[in-house]
């Protein structure tokens, strides 16, 4: 069986996740893939690229295996489940959609698929999902992380558990040092270790505030590799370590030089800097964010102070310089953002 999770990006929908991860990864024969979008355009992006993976597997031949998609913390458009029931017809998938969501409640009255529950936060109505079909939870107890999702995620203030809910919405929306369109596998790992030591503080006393002190050594350990650092130089190494490996996906060039492109990540100055001392066949590097801003690095190879004035308006010293595109159009698929990058300097080049 192959289990497709589309969910939601923050603490309730990671927590579906968190569900279904430890679910099934731990049952034979059943593989799980995830996925995750934010509301608008990407739910739909999302599931193309779940019909596709269908697709890609019937045509290596593996046809005897079962194809579930599943939905959580994402309510569907009537148009969106009418074509995404269409594409599971003709690849011989099933759809299960649980949700919380009222936004939904025309598109459920039409499809026995679309389970709709305004009173309970989805991680809670996945976790009663998968212990009704899928015999989940016998050993390991994960209803008390269940009920802290749920006491913020709905906003049960009087709940014993709403505090330290409280702390886990804000880890995980800070939780940015991965960025998950260039990285979400890593992106959504870091979030999903997160909700585990949540689950593991909740036998501590005064555990909200457990959590919340232990934060930062909380994702030092997920970015430690080798050596102690501080969190900001294992958050740098760690990432260097993805581009590196990723590299060949995110070269740009600008006049003849090899550049790397990145994504909304930031810290620049010290992502930047370590990844071109770690890659020296590489010229520049330059990484922009969702508004057009971008921020460039050298390593004493390319003056881009001098590329900064010509594609954006911009300037500063010769190894380390920004701007911004004029026009720029963003979207949540590297690809597009790359070519686009490419085509505008190319357009500024001639």
């Amino acid at each position: 069986m192959n289990i497709y999770h589309l969910s939601h990006i923050d603490l309730d929908g990671y927590g579906c996740q968190y569900l279904t991860q430890n679910c099934f990864s731990a049952q034979k024969n059943t593989q799980i893939e995830s996925y995750n979008a934010n509301y608008g355009p990407e739910v739909k992006a999302r599931l193309e690229e779940i019909i596709t993976s269908i697709k890609r597997e019937k045509f290596m031949g593996k046809n005897n295996i079962e194809h579930i998609i599943l939905v959580t913390d994402l309510n569907l458009t009537p148009k969106e489940a009418k074509w995404l029931e269409k594409e599971a017809i003709e690849v011989g998938a099933k759809i299960q959609l649980l949700d919380h969501h009222g936004s939904g409640e025309k598109t459920a009255q039409q499809y026995i698929w679309y389970k709709l529950d305004t009173t309970r936060c989805a991680t809670l109505i996945t976790y009663d999902w998968l212990q009704t079909h899928h015999g989940f939870d016998n050993e390991n107890n994960f209803a008390q992380i269940v009920k802290a999702i749920n006491a913020i995620d709905i906003w049960v203030s009087d709940d014993e558990l709403f505090e330290f809910g409280k702390v886990g919405l804000g880890m995980i929306s800070g939780a940015r040092e991965i960025n998950r369109t260039l990285f979400p596998a890593e992106d959504r790992a870091l979030k999903l270790s997160l909700i585990n030591a949540m689950k593991n503080h909740l036998n501590k006393e005064n555990a909200h505030i457990e959590l919340d002190n232990n934060l930062h050594q909380l994702k030092k350990e997920f970015f430690k590799q080798d050596k102690d650092n501080t969190k900001d130089n294992l958050v740098a190494l760690y990432v260097t370590k993805l581009l590196t490996t990723d590299k060949k996906r995110l070269i740009i060039e600008y006049r003849g030089a090899k550049g790397l492109l990145g994504y909304n990540l930031g810290n620049t100055s010290i992502l930047g800097n370590t990844f071109l001392v770690e890659n020296p066949d590489f010229d520049f590097y330059m990484d922009i964010s969702y508004r057009g801003n971008f921020s460039l690095r050298s390593n004493n190879k390319l003056d881009v102070s001098k590329m900064a004035s010509e594609i954006g308006n911009g300037g500063g010293h010769p190894n380390a310089s920004g701007g911004k595109i004029k026009d720029y159009r963003d979207s949540f698929v590297y690809s597009d953002i790359k070519a686009f990058v490419q085509d505008y300097i190319d357009e500024k080049t001639v």
